[in-house]
């Protein structure tokens, strides 16, 4: 189970005076490709669940994720995440030609087939994504900037076994910085499959 506190950006303003602030704890950045799949039949989106190659370029590498039965009350997510590393080059082979994600030898792959039923694959597109990795009060914050091509959204993430806690020093320090937020009330791949920003 995957938990994160998930609070929202308004604008390239606000994102940027986060950047500012938080400049002396910053780790990273990394520039992120997000492609998502279904099974042939729908089988993953039937069930709740997203099946993603996340490309990253700070050491090429592809990570396949899957992630079912998403919550998000209050800014605090909550979904069953399992992912592993792929090898890059197949990776980018997937993407390009989905249905070769039935073959390929993976832990995560194997539960889509086996648990979901999905015995070929489509793809569904996918976005781009800044994520600056802070280092903050013992916290792990990623700041993202996500393209979807239909817009930009800004959201700062931090998983944690303790959300309320952390939630709360990350309300604390905004509204002490003056930075204006929300609470996110949808997941990216959400806001991706509808097409809209709100």
């Amino acid at each position: 189970m995957e938990v994160e506190v998930k609070l929202r950006l308004p604008d390239a303003v606000a994102h940027r005076r986060v950047t500012d602030v938080l400049a002396p704890f910053h780790v990273s950045t990394h520039h992120q490709e997000n492609c998502f799949f279904d099974g042939s039949a729908g089988e993953l989106s039937a069930s709740r669940a997203a099946l993603r190659l996340r490309f990253s370029d700070n050491h090429p590498r592809c990570v396949v994720s899957l992630k079912a039965k998403a919550v998000l009350v209050d800014g605090v997510s909550r979904v069953e995440e399992d992912e592993e590393e792929l090898e890059p080059s197949i990776g980018r082979e997937c993407t390009a030609e989905p249905g070769r994600l039935k073959d390929v030898e993976s832990r995560v792959l194997g539960r889509v087939r086996e648990e979901f039923g999905a015995l070929g694959f489509v793809g569904l597109g996918g976005f781009g994504n800044v994520r600056r990795v802070y280092e903050w009060k013992g916290l792990k914050l990623e700041l993202d900037e996500t393209d979807f091509g239909f817009g930009t959204m800004y959201e700062i993430e931090c998983e944690s076994a303790n959300p309320e806690d952390a939630k709360q020093l990350l309300e604390e320090f905004l509204k002490d910085s003056g930075i204006p937020y929300s609470y996110s009330e949808k997941s990216k791949f959400a806001i991706f499959r509808t097409g809209k920003l709100t």
